[in-house]
């Protein structure tokens, strides 16, 4: 029996070991609310613009389209080095223009070529790059064939984007509402009701939306104003009375349930909708998160702002040299070869006192 205790004992010993363990995701991974601090546009599958992104742009998928633009006003570089453009797939079309020192990363071949206008940018290609104007710039290619890692890294981030972006909109769907949406002729009143953490919560269907014409926002010191909205297709066609600044930093427009998503006004707010086949033709002055998207509308920086963390909500950034505390109060995210160990060590735990207690 005390050969028993003892291994599992070190068992146990070795599982909190591997929970607690520094070893995180690679540099940069991002995940949960902090996503919409730094992107001012997520697309988990393929984006085809014709249009520009104020700040920084992520493309789980391919970048296609016509000529498109990334990166048109200065911002701050990221704490976790993340560049103006990340696209996992393919860049194809015309020729993207990155500004403002962006820099890109694209996991496979860059066919359109890339216009690297202002400041000095670093480019990093997995595959091939054509038709880019190197000049004072660095541009490196054939990455994935060098370093496996590197495409590796691109298809993890991407893949904890997607589950946390998933994850948080599903969430943020369940909240009971505290505040309510007013309707009056052909305007919709959002008066928020913040709670102690400075959360208002408003939940409204797609209908709605359709019955009125004008929003109006009061958010009346809510640090965060989240808008559930439910219903598989939804439009935006609403104008907003007061217009649409400061309400990207602070509204999250949540759409859990919508397949498809289309946009005609200017919106303000951040929208996150993450299983959204999207299409917008006039911009958004906010984060926003769509499944995939066909631009046609300008994305505006104005980006969330929010101290806002769902109960599950991982809300971090990682590095490879250990925890990294997001300043929301975040937690890290384990390598997906610590949780397989993890479990092993708890699968032994298990087949070993199942023969214990049988030879007893």
């Amino acid at each position: 029996m005390a050969a028993f205790r003892t291994v599992s004992l070190s068992l146990a010993a070795m599982a909190a070991a591997l929970v607690a363990s520094p070893v995180l995701a690679d540099a940069g991974m991002i995940a949960g609310t902090d996503v919409l601090r730094t992107w001012n546009l997520v697309v988990l599958g393929d984006l085809t613009s014709s249009s520009e992104v104020e700040g920084r742009t992520f493309v789980g998928g391919d970048l296609n389209g016509n000529s498109s633009n990334y990166q048109i006003q200065p911002i701050a570089a990221s704490s976790t080095g993340t560049p103006g453009l990340t696209v996992v797939g393919d860049v194809n079309g015309g020729a993207k223009n990155l500004n403002n020192g962006s820099g890109a990363v694209v996991g496979g071949n860059v066919n359109s070529g890339l216009n690297l206008n202002g400041a000095a940018q670093t480019v990093l290609v997995g595959g091939s790059i054509a038709n880019t104007n190197v000049n004072q710039n660095t541009v490196t290619s054939g990455l994935s064939a060098s370093d496996p890692a590197f495409a590796q890294n691109l298809t993890q981030q991407k893949s904890l984007i997607e589950t946390s972006m998933t994850g948080l909109s599903s969430t943020m769907g369940t909240q009971a509402s505290n505040s309510q949406l007013t309707i009056s002729g052909n305007t919709g009143t959002f008066d928020a009701q913040p709670d102690s953490s400075g959360v208002a919560v408003f939940n409204i269907s797609a209908a709605d939306l359709d019955s009125i014409g004008e929003i109006k926002f009061n958010l009346n010191g809510a640090d965060t104003a989240i808008v559930n909205v439910t219903g598989a297709s939804v439009t935006l066609d609403d104008n907003f009375l007061g217009g649409t600044q400061n309400l990207g930093e602070h509204v999250i427009w949540n759409f859990p349930d919508a397949t498809s998503l289309s946009l005609s006004t200017a919106w303000g707010g951040s929208v996150l909708a993450p299983k959204a086949a999207a299409t917008t033709a006039n911009y958004i002055q906010g984060s926003a998160v769509f499944g995939s998207l066909v631009q046609n509308g300008e994305m505006h920086i104005g980006t969330y702002t929010g101290s806002y963390q769902a109960p599950s909500d991982p809300g971090t950034s990682t590095s490879s040299g250990g925890s990294t505390s997001s300043s929301s109060g975040g937690t890290a995210v384990p390598e997906p070869g610590m949780v397989g160990m993890f479990a092993l060590a708890l699968g032994g735990l298990l087949f070993w006192r199942r023969r214990r207690v049988a030879a007893a």
